[in-house]
């Protein structure tokens, strides 16, 4: 017993760890979400010959502007404007039938089209700009931070905590980064950050090697996103993701009437000398602003553990649901592919490749490496138009290596898509080649036979 007691005594008054200071409460709904998705996406042409980047759609059944929606969502952010200019009907007519908001609820989802006022009749010019002639709409909205989203990007990311950084450090605006390397720093929005993350220099996609080297970012700082010391990546690019104060938003876009925030508004807030930082962030982000990047953010999802998580429970995509049965698949080889809802597949081969809803392949065709969106029809709904194949399939026969064929499309038998001589660029009809990739655009008729 006394020995007891005495251990009861010496662990009664043994020294505690220091209390850690709570964390910010953080009241997302007092958080508004601006998704900038009037890009008209002219690298992405001619998979935007007929719609907005925003509504291209993604990984077989998703749309691209499903990912910061779908983000903001799981980030509590229950506020969303969109914003839209460029071939928008598609992507109106996604939003609305896919996010019902409770009726009985403060959320809501917004779409602002470019449209006339009384004090201009332009189009928006920039993404400032396009915030700016809506400002009358987010002056209404109850919320203390507005968060700024690009609509064709692609990331898993906790606004909440982005949130709860800012109101720590009590920052007039917060700007995510990733840790880039030399080449990828030349495309985007550089920073440079002192020890507490507040951001003292800034420019937009700089080339100069001289002004690159002043922008390397110290490994001490690189370290806290547990970045390798050795690695290449010694500059925090801007992911075009922005977390504004209110206040310190609609000053700022009064005081610079210029049109966008990369190139004007944040250099002009930093001279201001404002409460500007940094929230590193060390996940997954791809910018869709090329056929190559979309071609490889794609394919990517076909790898065993794609870095960009499609599968999680706590924080899934929300798209279009499709009332379509299971894909039907006869005697095909299949390696690491997706095969979406409706697809009727008789191929012999599907390998590192995406079939979207309603595929139909015939017997004796193969597939590689590609992405194929699907058909919005098992049969055209309007016959002999010019615009609608009779037959939306895959014929038989077929070899398809590194292409990305669009919605509708028609494709004869003993096709060949293979890029034969090896080219970069190539204009046909209906058909061309971007990047190397092989693009056959939205409506095409190949015919039999048909070699590329």
């Amino acid at each position: 017993m006394a020995t007891l007691s005495n251990t009861t005594f010496s662990t009664k008054f043994r020294p505690q760890p220091p209390l850690k200071a709570p964390k910010h409460s953080v009241d997302m709904n007092r958080v508004g979400c601006i998704i900038l998705g009037g890009g008209q996406g002219t690298r992405l042409y001619p998979l935007t010959a007929t719609r907005c980047k925003p509504a291209i759609y993604f990984g077989g059944r998703y749309r691209l502007i499903d990912v910061p929606v779908s983000n903001s969502l799981n980030s509590n952010c229950n506020k969303i404007y969109i914003i839209t200019q460029f071939l928008s009907s598609s992507l109106h007519r996604h939003i609305f039938q896919t996010y019902h908001m409770d009726t009985f609820s403060n959320r809501f989802i917004d779409i602002l089209t470019a449209e006339q006022k009384h004090n201009t009749k332009a189009w928006y010019q920039g993404t400032a700009d396009a915030v700016r002639q809506n400002l009358e709409y987010f002056i209404e909205t109850p919320a203390d931070y507005f968060l700024i989203l690009s609509g064709d990007q692609l990331y898993n990311f906790d606004f909440e905590d982005m949130v709860r950084f800012a109101m720590e450090k009590d920052a007039d605006l917060v700007i995510a980064t990733l840790p880039v390397d030399e080449n990828d720093a030349k495309r985007m929005g550089i920073l440079k950050v002192d020890s507490t993350n507040k951001i003292t220099d800034f420019h937009e996609k700089p080339k100069d090697k001289l002004l690159l080297d002043q922008l390397k970012t110290d490994y001490s700082i690189l370290e806290k996103t547990g970045i390798d010391p050795s690695s290449k990546r010694h500059f925090l690019g801007s992911m075009g993701i922005y977390l504004f104060k209110r206040q310190a938003l609609f000053d700022l876009l009064q005081e610079d009437p210029r049109e966008d925030f990369g190139k004007h508004l944040i250099p002009t807030k930093l001279e201001q000398k404002g409460s500007l930082y940094s929230y590193m962030y060390n996940g997954y982000w791809e910018d869709i602003g090329t056929i190559e990047s979309f071609y490889k953010a794609n394919i990517a999802l076909t790898e065993p553990n794609p870095a960009f998580d499609c599968y999680s429970e706590s924080n899934p995509i929300f798209t279009s649901r499709y009332n379509l049965p299971g894909p039907k698949i006869s005697n095909t080889q299949i390696k690491n592919s997706i095969i979406c809802e409706g697809s009727i597949i008789e191929a012999d081969e599907v390998s590192n490749s995406i079939l979207g809803p309603r595929t139909v392949m015939k017997k004796g065709s193969i597939i590689r490496d590609s992405y194929l969106m699907g058909n919005d029809y098992y049969e055209t709904p309007i016959q002999n138009h010019q615009h609608f194949p009779e037959d939306l399939e895959i014929g038989e026969n077929c070899i398809i290596k590194k292409t990305i064929i669009d919605k509708n499309v028609h494709i004869g038998h003993g096709v060949q898509l293979v890029n034969k001589n090896n080219l970069q660029d190539w204009n046909g009809d209906n058909i061309c080649i971007r990047d190397g990739i092989i693009v056959v655009m939205r409506g095409a008729n190949i015919p039999d036979g048909f070699i590329l």
